[in-house]
């Protein structure tokens, strides 16, 4: 919990201790919000001059506070002005969106931690509550395991067993095809055919009834080995990830 005194704090300190690339998350769409409200909210983020800047709509997660008692949001078009007004002062200040909600002054400076999650990359979940998963190409197979929530069943676990693992499961195809779209088209520069390949370990065949469908609604587009969202599938995102789902 932190006001905007703690912000340009931490940022100083982040500053003085010699940090030379810093994002920022910024939420728009908040209660009460107004266009001028969100304006003056991204101008004082920028004039902290972070190198990266996550600009994303507040979403009422399940099991919290907000979702089990939800105030007024700004209606949806108002929501779509604000993400659209925000993109345009981004770009004006120099910062390229190379994602749904992420904007980075440099090529160099865009976030590699979360690029591989967007690229269905594989990681390790460590720790109480973790999630991990691998794929193995060979087998056409993506795994996916999950440590125990709360720290004590994991610490408990780890001290019968050294086998820290709540669940695992093997992902159907169908399911690794919904997960990459999830991932990889909301990147603004789309996917490279190989990745998906090398990543979902499946076939491109698999996703091109999806794609063709896309294509003729002028959601996606393909550019030599390339497939990429239009204007209309990054502002649609939702809709253009469902052609991928499960019938």
């Amino acid at each position: 919990i932190h006001g905007a005194a703690e912000v340009r704090s931490a940022v100083a300190q982040a500053r003085s201790a010699g940090f030379a690339n810093l994002n920022l998350d910024l939420m728009y769409a908040l209660p009460d919000q107004g266009l001028g409200e969100a304006r003056a909210d991204l101008v004082q983020a920028l004039a902290l001059a972070p190198e990266h800047l996550s600009y994303y709509q507040l979403t009422l997660e399940p099991n919290t506070p907000f979702h089990a008692a939800p105030p007024l949001l700004p209606a949806h078009d108002l929501a779509a002005d604000m993400y659209q007004q925000g993109i345009e002062i981004l770009a004006g200040a120099g910062y390229a969106q190379y994602e749904v909600s992420a904007f980075a002054q440099k090529v160099a400076l865009r976030s590699r931690h979360n690029l591989n999650y967007w690229h269905f990359g594989d990681y390790l979940g460590i720790g109480a509550g973790a999630h991990g998963k691998v794929t193995r190409p060979l087998v056409g197979k993506v795994g996916r395991w999950r440590k125990p929530r709360h720290p004590k069943a994991y610490l408990t676990a780890a001290g019968r067993s050294g086998r820290m693992r709540a669940g695992e499961c093997a992902l159907e195809p169908a399911d690794i095809v919904l997960e990459f779209a999830i991932n990889a088209l909301r990147l603004t520069e789309g996917f490279d055919v190989q990745l998906f390949e090398r990543h979902a370990g499946l076939a491109l065949v698999r996703i091109d009834p999806y794609f063709q469908r896309a294509l003729a609604d002028g959601l996606l587009q393909r550019r030599g080995a390339r497939i990429r969202p239009t204007e209309r599938g990054r502002l649609f995102l939702d809709d253009l990830v469902q052609y991928f789902a499960p019938a």
